[in-house]
């Protein structure tokens, strides 16, 4: 197996990844489990030198391109800084061509750092050995960080080091970038200057390259949008050739550097790697590591004591991509449904986020959930437009989002069907509503948990009156069954297109509009400027007026007799087939090898969850046996096609208490990006997993819920599990949770105001004392 998870030691156990066989087959994998990000850029984890299958990427947050007027806005491949040359006499490092005696390829999660390890003999036998260090430094986030360690262990060689800036890259083979200049700093320092095509964006890189030796020769060279530097000297036997490389990005559209000039960038860019030189690669990595240890390991490690290790390091590679793809700098930006890891779904922002991201945000570092959900406030805008062009009113929010201004970003094509060889129209963008209060439902989550009235007065209850607005203006009245519907929709579940009152889209705009009518009257009576200001602005009393007259008649399904509730007005009369063969599939979507997505949507098949996951989300509305009946009927019908799915199996399993169940889904869950399959990452790590991950341990295992506005504890550990220790904020106090099989310890900073914790069905008044309950099993 390629993979190796148990290299880790000391410190380091249970925190590092790691590849054991180069094939250059095979080489997407670690590339995006082991990319390396800071939320203002992601990197790629390529190796130096060239290979076929090797998909070399840098991706800026938020600065999207169009490359055609025909295209969608996509997250442009930036110039590449890591590709190297490097020649050993007449031999350039190539592990297809040189035989392979060691390799070794990691990421350490606790400290960002990459490595890779290789010893190599050349086409005369003789022998290489080669360590690459690098990083992305969370503390510059413009940094970009290498050094390479080479030992020629058998005889004297001639050695060369080709590397520089090359804007050769493309998305796919979309070029997004105008050539600009190239310039030579200094007398060393690289440095150009690319702007995007059509968002005209620059981005300013600059490069420099030490080596610790004299070398014999140095040599700038310019082609085509790339710039070089090539060094020669003499590898010594026995001796350790040692060189860094410095990297520094810098674009207009920065936070920091809006409406500065090409020039002042061009300084900002010069300042910075000046003084990352005179730091040095080891400076810089220590800072580097430092902030992450503060920042993320000292408060958000959730710690288990497994009889399996690799549920440990699960966990934290979760934390780990959480923290290097979200753009925590900048509230104008999302995180991608691959993070900043690939190109898949092109950088775009889905319901992802507000469900399957942003709870770990909000109970770990509420201070970059509420910028996530300020990148919604900035892009309602785009959702009002959305709206309007469906004929709908309010803000209706776009199924997948870019830069601010964009608006719905959705290709209209997508693959191709196997059997009829036509281009498949991707509906999601048109139908797939149910994303306008997913982000309402996480305002409300956040608020709940945080009591932050400054957000929700500046935002969140302006964007819960406009979706709401959308969703009343929406509703479709049946004159016949005299009620309100939403037909013509795509669900969670999206083997199922165009179908009316989608259970979970339903209830959620219900709830959406719900939130709308409370606030209405908190805002009349508490906060009057803020009502008349939204009154100015909105016409919140027209807008609660047309929901008033509607709400209570919207057709919200019910359980049936045998308390089933209706996925939609024909899931449950659909066809049934049998799915074992694919329910135990060893890659996703098999079933569409065998049905198109025309007979896929009349059977009872779903891609992933839909009814469940409105059970997750408003448990407190239905009843255990309806919970129970349902998670049974559609958890056999499931195929969890998507990485969004299996979270929630797993966190209703454990509710229920099938322990065993819940954690054969939380393993399927964990093997989604990490587990030893080499083909399932190719395109870039699967984001909502790495939240659902988390939300596994926290929601499931731990038993944390939220939903009814109070914080409540009832842990179902697995077997394998004998205890699980971490931090969870509520109400503005970070709490500290230490569950073992047989008790439930809380504690956390004085001084707080008190708040209720359900712990087992029992109410404890937590004020800062430590309180420890038994458990019973």
């Amino acid at each position: 197996m390629s993979m190796k998870y148990n290299v880790g030691a000391g410190k380091d156990e249970n925190f590092i990844i790691a590849e054991s066989e180069f094939n250059s087959k095979n080489l997407g994998k670690c590339e995006s489990i082991m990319y390396l990000g800071n939320g203002y850029m992601g990197v790629r984890n390529t190796m130096e030198e060239d290979y076929l299958y090797q998909k070399r990427a840098c991706y800026v947050a938020g600065m999207f391109n169009k490359s055609e007027e025909n295209e969608v806005a996509e997250l442009p491949n930036a110039p590449d800084v890591l590709g190297m040359k490097l020649f050993f006499d007449d031999d350039e490092l190539d592990l297809n061509q040189m035989t392979i005696l060691d390799y070794s390829r990691t990421l350490n999660l606790r400290t960002g750092l990459g490595e890779r390890e290789v010893t190599v003999k050349n086409k005369d036998g003789l022998r290489i050995k080669l360590l690459f260090k690098r990083f992305v430094s969370m503390d510059n986030l413009h940094l970009i960080a290498q050094k390479i360690y080479i030992i020629a262990i058998d005889a004297d060689m001639d050695f060369c080091l080709s590397t520089g800036i090359n804007g050769q890259m493309t998305n796919s083979g979309a070029q997004n970038f105008f050539e600009g200049d190239k310039r030579i700093f200094d007398g060393k320092i690289m440095n150009t200057v690319f702007r995007t095509t059509q968002s005209e964006i620059d981005f300013v890189i600059s490069s420099i390259v030490n080596m610790q030796e004299e070398s014999t020769s140095i040599k700038v060279y310019m082609e085509r949008r790339k710039i070089g530097t090539e060094i020669r000297t003499k590898l010594k036997k026995g001796n350790t050739l040692v060189f860094e490389k410095l990297s520094v990005i810098h674009t207009s559209r920065d936070a920091d550097a809006e409406g500065f000039s090409k020039e002042q960038l061009l300084d900002i860019s010069l300042q910075n790697i000046r003084e990352a030189e005179k730091m040095g690669f080891d400076s810089l990595f220590d800072q580097s590591q430092s902030v992450f240890m503060e920042k993320v390991w000292n408060n958000c490690d959730v710690k288990i004591n497994s009889e399996n290790p690799f549920d440990q390091l699960a966990l934290r590679f979760s934390i780990y991509h959480l923290t290097a793809m979200t753009p925590a700098h900048d509230e104008r930006m999302g995180i991608g449904a691959k993070g900043l890891s690939g190109e898949g779904f092109k950088g775009h922002s889905f319901w992802d986020t507000e469900i399957f991201c942003l709870p770990f945000f909000i109970y770990e570092r509420p201070e970059i959930a509420k910028s996530l959900l300020k990148y919604r406030y900035h892009l309602l805008p785009g959702a009002r437009q959305k709206a309007e062009g469906g004929n709908y009113r309010g803000a209706q929010y776009p199924w997948e989002s870019a830069w601010i201004d964009d608006g719905e970003v959705t290709p209209v094509w997508g693959w191709v069907n196997v059997f009829t060889g036509e281009p498949v129209k991707i509906w999601t963008g048109l139908i797939q509503i149910h994303i306008t209060s997913d982000v309402a439902y996480a305002i409300e989550e956040y608020y709940q948990a945080t009591n932050d009235i400054c957000f929700m007065k500046e935002m969140g209850f302006q964007i819960i009156f406009e979706t709401a607005h959308f969703w009343a203006s929406r509703l479709e009245y049946n004159e016949i069954l005299d009620r309100y519907e939403i037909n013509d929709v795509i669900g969670p579940d999206e083997y199922k297109e165009h179908v009316n009152n989608n259970a979970f889209t339903n209830y959620m705009a219900h709830y959406n509009m719900e939130l709308a009518l409370r606030y209405h009257g908190v805002l009349k009576n508490s906060f009057p400027d803020v009502y008349n200001r939204l009154q100015k602005n909105l016409d919140i009393e027209s807008i609660t007026d047309e929901i008033h007259g509607k709400i209570n008649r919207l057709y919200l399904p019910q359980p049936r007799e045998d308390l089933l509730i209706p996925q939609n007005d024909t899931y449950l009369t659909l066809r049934e087939i049998d799915l074992r063969q694919f329910k135990n599939q060893k890659n996703v979507g098999e079933i569409l090898q065998h049905y198109s997505l025309e007979e896929i949507n009349q059977i009872q098949a779903s891609k992933q969850a839909d009814i469940l996951v409105l059970l997750l989300l408003m448990e407190d509305k239905f009843d255990q046996n309806v919970i129970r009946k349902n998670f049974d009927y559609y958890e056999a019908r499931t195929l969890h096609d998507s990485s969004l799915s299996l979270s929630t199996h797993c966190i209703m399993a454990n509710r229920m208490g099938n322990k065993d169940l819940a954690y054969s889904l939380f393993e399927k869950t964990t093997q989604i990006d990490l587990g030893p399959n080499m083909k399932t990452s190719d395109g870039g790590i699967h984001a909502a997993a790495m939240g659902s991950i988390w939300q596994c341990a926290v929601f499931g295992f731990a038993g944390i819920r939220t939903n009814s506005g109070m914080l409540e504890v009832n842990p179902r550990l697995p077997e394998k599990w004998n205890g699980l220790d971490f931090n969870f904020i509520w109400k503005d106090t970070q709490l500290h949770f230490q569950i073992d099989k047989k008790t439930i310890r809380v504690s956390g900073g004085k001084g707080t105001a008190p708040f209720e914790i359900c712990i087992n069905g029992k109410n404890h008044s937590f004020n800062g004392e430590t309180i420890m309950v038994g458990i019973s099993e």
